[in-house]
Formats: C-alpha cells, structure tokens, sequence
C-alpha cells in the first residue's frame, strides 16, 4: 500500500511509520502544513495522527485554544484536500480519543455512546465531524478513539516511571476513576489491522478489552516496578499543581470497551494490565 501520514514523529506515529515500513508499505510523511496541496495520486491510505499534546504545560485559553485548533482545522484542511481530490484513497483514518465520553464514573461505552460534557469532548466531537467532507465524498473513514497509550519511551506511562521508581507512586484522588489503556504494540497493530484487513468505518475504541481504576493501575504498576505506593495525590492536591487538566485527564475516568474493533476479530496482544506492563518494562 501507499500510505500518507501525519503526526510520523510522534509515539504512535513513529512506531506505526517504522512497522509499516518494515512490512514493504510505501509511507510518506505529511507536511506540518494540512492546507499546502497534496498528491494522492496512487495513495491508497491516510493517517492523521497530528495534533497538539493536551499533557504538556498548564491549561490556559491560549494553550486550549491550540489543542482545539490543531485537531479540528488540520483535519478540515486533510478531509476537504481528499474530498476535492480526483485521485481519492480507500481509507482516511483520522485520530480522535476516548475524551470523547467525559468523565463517565463505571458506565461501560462503547463506540454507540453519547458524547460527555466538558472542553475534550467537546473537542473531539468537532474533530470527529471535521472529517464528514471525505466522508461524503465517498471515502471509508475511520476515526481512532484512542485511549492511553503505555510505553516505556514516552507518553503518560514514561512520566509515571520515575516518581514510581523512587517509591513516590500513589493513587490520584479517590482512585475509582476508571482507566481504559492499550499498549503501543496494540495501538500500532489495531491501526495496521484497520488499514487492512477489515471494512470499519466510523468511530472505533483503540483501547484494551479491560480497562483498570486508577487504584488498580497504580498498584499493579508499583508491583511490576517492586515499588511501594504510599504517597496519593488528593484531588484539591492535582488541581493546584495541573489546574482544569488535573479535572479532565488525571480525576476523571471513562470506562471504554473496543466492541467493534474485538467484533472485527481484531486479537490483542495485551489484553490484561499485568502482562502489558511486564511486557513493556522487562
């Protein structure tokens, strides 16, 4: 296949760049730029990935302002470039997340259920709509719900390791908030999976068939480690020090199944907490 990517540098973009590359795909990275023009002749595939991080830096209006912007107009610019274009791919597969749901406490959601209320899931519903103009030109469009994603060389599991190693790890707030992971192995084989061997369209959870609360990441994480975790970090504790995003990424929890991706007969490599982290950290 011919593949277009955007967001390559990034965790989940290099790994799948690297992966696909090495199965003899042709894979081209993407210009910064969503709105230059772009060449799909022969493209058979599109990835965006690209957005800003929502876990660098404190909240602001500024820095909301950029999480908002770089996924909704980057995607409009890549969804109307691929409905204008006279040489279309098959599949544009577009990144969307799991903040989608909100804080939804234990509710089980799948990829049928309402969005929740707040900044990120009113985010990624205009980055989700932002893809309709390939949509309706014809185009299979997958958006990827994605949720966290654990690896050892970066992202939310990085920044957990050293805290936890020095024996400072603990449960943030009450620690029933709900988190629903998936490895990178997985992120970057699901991906691969819908790219190939399956008709999805629409929304699709990439998470773990078993999601954890953050009671149990952490004391599953500090046994991987051989670590205590004694040292819990109380909400009114989260909020002075991360502000509105210690609300929204760190207190609140969503409990997400991957219904249709586990219905396509997508198989995980890790299904359960324990394995992925003793697989990622070995």
């Amino acid at each position: 296949m011919k593949i277009l990517m955007s967001g390559s540098h990034g965790l989940i973009g290099a790994a799948l760049f690297e992966r696909l590359r090495a199965e003899d795909h042709e894979v081209e990275r993407l210009s910064r730029d969503l709105s230059k023009p772009i060449n799909f002749k022969g493209v058979d595939a599109v990835v965006h990935l690209a957005g800003e991080s929502i876990a660098e830096g404190r909240w602001n209006a500024a820095k909301k302002e950029r999480i908002e912007r770089s996924r909704v107009d980057g995607t409009a610019a890549l969804a109307r470039q691929i409905a204008e274009s006279e040489d279309k791919p098959s599949i544009f597969i577009s990144a969307s997340a799991i903040g989608y749901y909100g804080d939804r406490f234990a509710e089980t959601l799948t990829e049928k259920s309402e969005p929740g209320s707040g900044f990120l899931p009113a985010v990624c519903s205009q980055w989700e709509a932002a893809t309709q103009p390939a949509e309706e030109a014809g185009v299979r469009v997958v958006k990827l719900r994605t949720g966290i994603v654990l690896s050892a060389e970066g992202g939310a599991l990085k920044k957990m390791l050293f805290p936890f190693k020095m024996g400072g790890g603990g449960i943030l707030g009450d620690g029933k908030q709900y988190m629903s992971w998936i490895s990178l192995d997985d992120m970057v084989g699901a991906i691969r999976f819908l790219l190939l061997d399956t008709e999805l369209d629409g929304p699709v959870n990439l998470v773990a068939p078993n999601a954890v609360t953050n009671h149990e990441f952490t004391k599953t994480l500090g046994k991987t480690l051989r670590r205590p975790t004694l040292l819990p970090m109380p909400a009114f504790a989260a909020r002075m020090l991360f502000g509105e995003m210690a609300d929204a990424l760190l207190l609140s929890g969503a409990r997400v199944v991957p219904e249709k991706l586990s219905a396509a007969g997508y198989t995980f490599e890790h299904e359960d907490l324990k394995s992925a982290l003793e697989d990622i950290l070995k």
